[in-house]
């Protein structure tokens, strides 16, 4: 049994084509958008760092080779690893395709895009108490219709993926962090575009699925307007980054 965030191997889903953002930022992948002169995956690396994690597998695609470049095989304590899609896989596929890469029983996942600041220890513990197969990190959120909603009943565990809606509505939203038996990784089709959080976790109802609300600050920034608003949001952020 793994013990804490030391021993497991962390995701980040960075190899989206981030057509959305392409107006503002079409010369390099999304996660490495500049937020206070800083690529958006330095912060993400330096959270997982702080929390403990020691090795992460960056899943990089559309032009990955700028990522690698840039970051190497280390930041700080953490040995960085990478898995580079051909063909665009989704954030399943991704994540099925890294498999080899990701040998501990758990699998702590990020999306590239967005940033949570929740405490990823507690959402650790949460994990372990609960006997989860999989933990979604939760955000209250004053307007779903970005997003859609995430319903849980008092035990935690998801009941329902509502869809967006083109009503403004109150809600927890996926906040874009997981964490992951690795038997279910298995279970994702292989070499098909699929999507986490589409497909396969709506498919994950009733099979040890569960929400962890965090009242930590969240941003996406695969709009043009959040990655505006993001330099704002980050900023608490920056100075610990490196």
């Amino acid at each position: 049994m793994d013990e804490d965030l030391k021993n497991i191997k962390a995701a980040i889903l960075a190899g989206g084509l981030g057509s959305r953002l392409r107006s503002v930022v079409s010369d390099r992948p999304k996660v490495m958008a500049e937020i206070g002169g800083r690529p958006f995956l330095e912060y993400l690396l330096h959270k997982l760092e702080k929390a403990g994690v020691s090795q992460v597998v960056l899943c990089t695609g559309h032009m990955g080779e700028i990522i690698r470049d840039t970051f190497g095989d280390a930041h700080g304590r953490m040995d960085l690893y990478y898995s580079r899609e051909t063909l665009p896989l989704g954030t399943g596929g991704a994540l099925r395709y890294a498999l080899n890469l990701l040998d501990s029983e758990s699998v702590l996942v990020m999306n590239g895009d967005s940033y949570c600041d929740a405490d990823l220890n507690a959402l650790w513990e949460f994990h372990q108490s609960k006997c989860a197969q999989t933990t979604l990190v939760l955000v209250k959120s004053a307007d779903g219709r970005r997003y859609g909603h995430v319903r849980i009943n008092s035990k935690g565990q998801v009941v329902s993926f509502d869809e967006k809606s083109e009503h403004a509505a109150a809600g927890w939203i996926n906040a874009g962090i997981y964490l992951l038996k690795k038997e279910l990784i298995l279970s994702i089709p292989e070499g098909t575009g699929i999507s986490l959080e589409k497909e396969m976790f709506p498919e994950w109802i009733g099979r040890g699925l569960y929400g962890f609300q965090s009242d930590g600050p969240f941003i996406d920034i695969g709009i043009p307007e959040d990655y505006a608003r993001a330099e704002q949001i980050m900023s608490p952020y920056q100075s610990d980054s490196r």
